[in-house]
């Protein structure tokens, strides 16, 4: 008799993949409602990613962005959000597949999740260590930036390094 394994890791990750998408259909029905606000920091190379060249120029690996008073048109669909955000005061479209994101948090309430598998590799991948978020961050809304947040306390991020097999 075969026995299968259950990949518990990936499993947990895309049902918190699934915590984002309803999050941010919420926001965008309703808005933000302080004291949210949310950072995104995603991929973005991953395949999916719509964004103009010249950001993937500026940030080959990762970029963060932040929902919190200028975005307009969200759109939420099964696998990606769509929204439009002001860069150099200009608008430009950006679409983010679920399964690029890196990181997801909101530290209005000091919550964030940061995803540790890739689609594209097996589990066994080394993980990227917690990041840390303190609980306001004063940021421009569409500063990009390498990393989500820096500074010391803040919120716990869950990782899902105790579900991979070792």
């Amino acid at each position: 008799m075969r026995r299968s394994r259950i990949d518990y890791g990936r499993l947990v990750e895309g049902a918190l993949r699934t915590v984002v998408r309803d999050v941010l259909e919420k926001l965008g029905k309703e808005g933000v409602l302080p004291p949210h606000h949310f950072y995104i920091t995603f991929r973005t190379r991953h395949p999916g990613v719509v964004m103009p060249e010249f950001l993937r120029d500026r940030y080959p690996v990762d970029m963060t962005i932040v929902l919190q008073h200028q975005f307009w048109d969200l759109e939420v669909d099964e696998q990606a959000f769509s929204v439009t955000l002001s860069f150099s005061e200009q608008l430009h479209r950006l679409r983010i597949p679920f399964a690029a994101i890196k990181v997801f948090a909101d530290p209005g309430v000091e919550f964030g999740l940061q995803f540790t598998l890739d689609e594209d590799v097996e589990a066994e991948t080394p993980a990227v260590e917690p990041l840390p978020l303190t609980a306001r961050q004063e940021r421009p809304e569409t500063e990009a930036s390498d990393e989500a947040g820096s500074g010391s306390g803040g919120a716990e991020i869950v990782t899902l390094d105790r579900f991979r097999k070792k």
